[in-house]
């Protein structure tokens, strides 16, 4: 395979510890969308979590529209959309952790320059840019190589779509053969792998061993070239990939 010359990270609970915190924020409104279309169906945030993993809040509202059989307006979704952003960013702001072990990864990647560094994610520029603050992660990475699925793209669209992935390749100049990507969700391996990019299945945020070994299984079969169990494994699995 080529010279790998880039890096992409996934950012929720790939760099920072921010799913379950988002997702117990847009259960609120996923209720509240329930209960207006006259539907008895609830969500808690774990509930919502194991649904809609990977994808923004845009996909979420799309996946409950299918399932429920009703039709939002543009304008309606969009209002959903960004008043579930508001308050993810207000929980992010105030609770958002890093995820274990990446600090010191990110640092020795970042003072090495052996790659350049970027986040390639499904939810809204804000959201990534509020998390990454939080947890300090801000200062390795360029403002212009922070992508949103939800924000970055002519049309909003969410992983497991690739465009993402193809955006941020053409915006920082590598082709996907150039890069490798870091993710933790089916939704977000698809896209990397759909985009030709070889990727690195995360499984550290999930909890208790024997959840781990059930998503290290998915990854595998959307595509992943190696699983990492933890952040200090990652030059290994990079080592890995590389001499793919």
């Amino acid at each position: 395979m080529p010279k790998t010359t880039q890096l992409l990270f996934d950012c929720d609970n790939t760099l920072v510890l921010s799913e379950e915190l988002a997702f117990e924020a847009c259960a609120e409104l996923t209720n509240e969308l329930l209960e207006n279309k006259g539907i008895s169906d609830r969500y808690t945030g774990p509930g919502l979590m194991v649904t809609f993993v990977g994808q923004n809040f845009r996909g979420v509202v799309t996946g409950l529209q299918q399932k429920y059989g009703f039709k939002l307006s543009d304008a309606e979704v969009d209002s959903y959309v960004s008043r579930e952003l508001g308050k993810v960013i207000e929980t992010l702001e105030a609770k958002a952790e890093p995820c274990v072990g990446v600090m010191p990864v990110l640092e020795e990647l970042y003072k090495s320059k052996k790659y350049g560094l970027a986040v390639v994610s499904s939810s809204a520029l804000s959201r990534v840019q509020a998390s990454i603050k939080k947890v300090g992660q801000d200062k390795f990475f360029p403002p212009d190589h922070i992508f949103s699925a939800a924000t970055s793209l002519p049309v909003p669209t969410t992983k497991p779509d690739p465009a993402i992935y193809l955006h941020a390749c053409k915006v920082i100049g590598k082709e996907p053969g150039e890069c490798v990507a870091v993710e933790d969700s089916k939704s977000g391996t698809l896209s990397a792998v759909r985009a030709g990019i070889p990727t690195v299945g995360y499984v550290g945020s999930y909890g208790g061993v024997i959840k781990q070994k059930e998503m290290a299984e998915v990854l595998k079969e959307a595509g992943v070239k190696v699983i990492m169990d933890d952040w200090s494994q990652f030059m290994d699995c990079l080592a890995q990939i590389e001499a793919m």
